[in-house]
């Protein structure tokens, strides 16, 4: 990842709605839920909410897919995992082992996400 697509990421989440979606999103994986009901859970107006995931979308993270008449949103938890690797890349002045934890927690969260 660039510096730029991570700072367009963490803008897109630096919103209090947005991250309230993504991590809603992120406790119905890997379902995901329809637009209608990330907005009626979190008492947004529907025309508000379609903005709000239009800018996480076009950020990375979150994936949607039509269902009938439907558009199901999921978080994108492998975007969540590149923006974190990005982040402690260069982590613990090599000595990887204070970093496995992490690595071990995000490794586990992407392999239950299916293809975007």
């Amino acid at each position: 990842m660039e510096i730029k697509n991570v700072t367009d990421s963490f803008a897109a989440l630096s919103q209090g709605t947005r991250l309230e979606v993504f991590r809603l999103l992120v406790r119905h994986e890997p379902e995901g839920l329809p637009a209608g009901d990330i907005a009626r859970q979190l008492s947004v107006p529907h025309n508000t909410m379609s903005a709000h995931l239009s800018v996480l979308s076009r950020a990375g993270w979150v994936v949607s897919r039509r269902q009938g008449r439907s558009i199901i949103y999921r978080a994108s938890l492998g975007h969540m995992q590149q923006t974190l690797n990005f982040l402690i890349h260069d982590c613990c002045a090599g000595h990887p082992d204070v970093c496995e934890p992490f690595w071990a927690t995000f490794s586990e969260c992407s392999t239950n996400e299916s293809q975007e």
